[in-house]
C-alpha cells in the first residue's frame, strides 16, 4: 500500500508558484501577505455539485475570512479554461489554482488512494490546510465533506458571523 504524505501541525507547508484564475500566485506570498495566513483548499473536480456548494461556501464566507485575515486559495487538478469557467459562473472571489500534474496535490496530501462505493482508486482528497504567515501549517484536514465544511472550518477558526 503506498503510504500518502499529510502535513501536520508545526510542518513547512510546501511552498508553491502556480497559474491561477487571478494570474500566478505564489503560496509564501500569499501567506504572508495575510495577517493570520491562507486557507488552502483541495478539492476533486470544478463544477460538480458538491465543489460547486463548497467553493460558494467560501465565496460567501471570503469576507469574514478576510476580515479575520485570512486568504483562500482553491486547488484542483481541473485545467485553467474550466477554472476560469466555474470562477465566472460562480462568481468566486479567490483564485483558483491549475495543478494537472499533481505536484502541489500529491506535495500536500490532497492526492492518494481514494473509496468510493467499494472501488479504491486514486484521487483528489478533498482537504484543507491552513497555513500561518510564516509558511507553517497550522491546521490539516484531509477526507472533508463538501457540505458544511466552510462553517466548521470558520468555527475552529474561531470566526463568527
Amino acid at each position: 500500500m503506498n503510504h500518502m504524505t499529510v502535513l501536520e501541525p508545526g510542518a513547512p507547508a510546501p511552498d508553491f508558484t502556480a497559474e491561477s484564475t487571478a494570474g500566478t500566485i505564489r503560496l509564501s506570498e500569499t501567506a504572508a501577505s495575510s495577517d493570520r495566513g491562507v486557507v488552502v483548499y483541495f478539492y476533486p473536480k470544478a463544477s460538480t455539485p458538491g465543489c460547486t456548494r463548497q467553493a460558494c461556501d467560501f465565496r460567501d464566507s471570503l469576507n469574514s475570512l478576510s476580515a479575520a485575515g485570512y486568504s483562500v486559495i482553491g486547488v484542483s487538478a481541473d485545467p485553467m479554461v474550466a477554472l476560469e469557467r466555474f470562477a465566472a459562473k460562480q462568481s468566486l472571489n479567490f483564485p483558483l489554482v491549475s495543478d494537472p500534474d499533481h505536484e502541489i496535490l500529491g506535495a500536500w496530501g490532497a492526492w492518494g488512494e481514494k473509496k468510493n462505493y467499494g472501488r479504491t482508486y486514486t484521487g483528489i482528497i478533498r482537504s484543507t490546510v491552513v497555513v500561518s504567515p510564516d509558511g507553517v501549517v497550522e491546521r490539516a484536514m484531509y477526507n472533508v465533506k463538501a457540505t458544511g465544511h466552510v462553517a466548521r472550518l470558520r468555527r475552529e477558526l474561531g470566526i463568527e458571523g
